[in-house]
């Protein structure tokens, strides 16, 4: 009893430290920003439930496959099409492939096209956006007029034509999305880079001798990081629709790979007969993109500088 008073006293102690509205070093206001802003996120119980799905994601795709015993790549013709049951959780497919292995396996190549879509391009848009809108004129109209023409054509339609014409395959789905997905990024960061480059931080910077490459790297790219992150994170739902319609129409991965989109292409000409082909990989596409926009809409409130974040 006496320790889970010691204990309960040491929280009280250590949130009355972070939540201090006079921080004695910067390292003490960083922490109490960053529990403020988690303090936030966590009151939003949707936010909660997207956090806990994507989780549960990268803990399947990271573990997942050392529990599941059936080889995603195996071919029992004895037991295709079977529905849901003890051996088979999910069913199997035309082919006898257990699905749960399958939907499993997939999670870590849909999650890794998705994940390197972003690594590649948030900081190119982030880079163009910034340098864009602080160093404008000639720069700023040349950056632009680029992104003007990428966002004139429709998304899907730009990816599905480099896609095409790259020819089908992972890789080739990375870079038809990565093409055809940072403008919006650039838009973002030169928007925000404007307001910023005006600041009362920046001219001080600029007073004390800093270059304008330390003030574009040490000021305006971090400040527009957090803009860019949040628009990353409700970008990840459309990315891994793209990525699944890729799949859909056979200019993603290829066959035999358990790739959710494939594996629900596979499945439309069997719905009617067996509609757990389809369908359950089709659920967990579902699942993947509300988690990601309901976090993404928790980190949009928290990054809110209307609320202090």
């Amino acid at each position: 009893m006496e320790d889970f008073a010691q204990m309960k006293a040491a929280r009280t102690t250590l949130r009355t430290w972070l939540l201090t509205d006079t921080p004695a070093s910067p390292r003490q206001a960083a922490l109490g920003r960053a529990y403020r802003r988690w303090r936030r996120f966590s009151s939003n119980p949707l936010s909660m439930l997207g956090l806990a799905i994507l989780l549960l994601l990268v803990a399947v795709a990271a573990i997942g496959p050392m529990l599941v015993t059936q080889d995603p790549l195996q071919q029992v013709l004895a037991e295709r099409l079977t529905p849901p049951n003890a051996a088979h959780w999910f069913g199997t497919d035309q082919l006898g492939r257990d699905i749960l292995s399958r939907l499993v396996h997939g999670s870590r190549l849909t999650l890794a096209i998705a994940l390197l879509v972003v690594v590649l391009v948030v900081p190119v848009g982030l880079l163009m956006g910034t340098v864009a809108g602080y160093c404008g004129g000639i720069v700023d109209t040349v950056l632009m007029r680029l992104t003007d023409v990428a966002l004139a054509f429709p998304k899907i339609v730009l990816a599905l034509a480099f896609a095409a014409a790259l020819g089908p395959g992972v890789l080739n789905a990375v870079i038809a999305l990565s093409i055809t997905a940072w403008p919006p990024y650039a838009r973002l960061a030169r928007a925000e880079s404007l307001r910023l480059a005006q600041s009362d931080y920046i001219h001080a910077a600029r007073l004390q001798g800093a270059s304008p490459l330390r003030i574009l790297l040490r000021y305006i790219v971090p400040l527009c990081s957090s803009s860019v992150i949040v628009r990353a994170t409700l970008d990840m739902a459309g990315i891994i629709l793209a990525v699944a319609g890729l799949g859909f129409l056979g200019l993603g991965a290829q066959p035999p790979s358990p790739e959710w989109g494939y594996m629900v292409a596979a499945g439309r000409n069997v719905l009617l007969d067996a509609w757990w082909v389809a369908t359950i990989p089709g659920l967990a596409i579902l699942a993947v993109s509300l988690a990601f926009n309901l976090l993404g809409d928790g980190l949009r409130d928290v990054f809110d500088p209307r609320h202090g974040g």
